[in-house]
């Protein structure tokens, strides 16, 4: 495999898929050299095949707002991957999400899913519609008017969304109601669901705690813990709230907050009654982040800026991709942070992420340190299948053992000869080995 020909061929034909071209080149730059290494995969055109989904479905979703108007957005599904199990990923509702987005997500979920070693293939969809400003009426009668294309393609064995930016427990709600009311099934085809019909415990917390454990087992590699550590975090929402409570348990100091306004900054440190507020403004009020620093007048409020210029110990983007550049990975390393974990999905530019490991900084890939939120998602269908509920203990539990399973084999496959463990690399060759062979194994199809 020669990846500057497959990217120049993947260039000619995708022009405009830049995040989905970005990922691409990532995951086979990474992989190249153990690639090589199996001839039988060169044989059957295992890149080849690995870098185009299986299928995209494009639809249009037509709904009535509050005015009475009738309006009208794109919704797609992409299945990109099948191998290892039926096609698992989160669907998007935001007015950025274009083909390319969703191909760069299905692609990272292929790899991202191999690694919990869950029997789970990768897929991602969405639409551009945004929740943002919409009544809760409007939201519903947009879900169930994007259920009416997508019930079609979806199914416990054969592809199972769930949440993702924009889809929260309000949306899957209405979502799996529609499906049920469609298809008169009840079967765990989304997870993300409520408690009350079959969700899991955890799973809202999944993704942040997971990402602080993961955390938690590259510090180990260096014999540090999280005690005092203070910590930059991008984002809000799900994972950005659950990352910063979790830290807030382990005894370090969560300093930044962020949307796509602006960040805070709490120099006093962001503690649980703080976080709390947090959680009550964005989840349930649907505020803006400013108005955190309108409540602690010791908090300062940066208005269209990131936080990565600020001084701490270690960094976790949530918030969304391609966050850093390389002028901020500069700033955080010049700023003593020792440690980059990332909860969203490709938040670090390829310049950033070259910058954080030249200067040997911790530095994970989300598809490893994000994985905990489908892994829970995972666990939530077998509970669905076994038609049980497990205790919050349990799936805790089997989300820490997951994620520290993620980090040894990121250990084995990335550790350089002198000792730097470069966890881009592990990620991919871990994920995309598991993959690979499962193909290698069904023939070409």
């Amino acid at each position: 495999m020669k990846t500057q020909e497959i990217m120049a061929r993947l260039q000619a034909k995708y022009p405009l898929e830049k995040e989905y071209l970005q990922a691409v080149q990532e995951v086979l730059e990474s992989i190249e050299e153990v690639y090589n290494q199996h001839p039988e995969f060169e044989k059957a055109k295992i890149v080849e095949r690995i870098v185009e989904p299986d299928r995209i479905f494009t639809f249009r979703v037509t709904w009535i707002d509050d005015n009475g108007d009738v309006q009208t957005n794109l919704g797609y599904r992409v299945q990109f991957n099948s191998a290892i199990g039926p096609y698992k990923g989160g669907l998007r509702f935001h007015k950025a999400v274009t083909p390319s987005m969703l191909k760069f997500l299905g692609f990272e979920q292929t790899f991202k899913n191999a690694l919990t070693t869950l029997p789970m293939g990768g897929a991602k969809g969405g639409s551009d519609f945004s929740p943002r400003g919409k009544s809760n009426a409007e939201v519903m009668r947009f879900c169930q008017a994007f259920m009416l294309e997508l019930t079609r393609h979806i199914g416990p064995e054969l592809d199972v969304p769930a949440g993702d930016i924009g889809v929260g427990g309000r949306e899957v709600g209405f979502m799996f109601g529609m499906y049920k009311k469609l298809t008169r099934d009840f079967s765990g085809t989304f997870t993300g669901k409520g408690r009350e019909f079959g969700g899991s415990l955890i799973r809202p917390e999944a993704t942040g705690y997971g990402n602080i454990y993961f955390l938690k087992e590259m510090l180990k590699t260096r014999g540090m813990d999280l005690k005092g550590k203070k910590v930059l975090i991008s984002g809000s929402g799900n994972v950005a709230q659950y990352a910063t409570e979790k830290c807030i348990q382990l005894g370090a100091i969560p300093l930044t907050l962020s949307d796509s306004d602006g960040y805070i900054y709490d120099p006093d440190g962001i503690t649980q009654e703080k976080l709390e507020y947090v959680k009550e403004l964005k989840n349930v009020e649907r505020g803006r982040i400013k108005e955190y620093a309108e409540e602690y007048p010791n908090a300062v409020y940066h208005a269209g800026e990131r936080p990565w210029h600020e001084k701490a110990d270690i960094a976790l983007p949530c918030a969304t991709q391609n966050e850093i550049n390389g002028e901020q990975a500069q700033a955080l390393v010049d700023n003593g942070v020792i440690a980059v974990a990332e909860g969203a999905n490709m938040p670090s530019l390829p310049e950033a992420i070259k910058i954080f490991q030249d200067n040997k900084l911790l530095y994970a890939p989300g598809k490893a340190s994000n994985a905990g939120g489908v892994s829970v998602s995972g666990l939530e269908m077998s509970q669905n299948s076994e038609r049980l509920s497990w205790t919050s203990k349990e799936v805790d539990d089997y989300l820490k053992r997951i994620m520290s399973d993620i980090h040894e084999n990121c250990v084995k496959y990335g550790t350089q000869a002198d000792g730097y463990i470069n966890y881009v690399k592990g990620a991919n060759v871990a994920g995309f080995m598991k993959v690979a062979n499962a193909m290698m194994a069904q023939g070409i199809v």
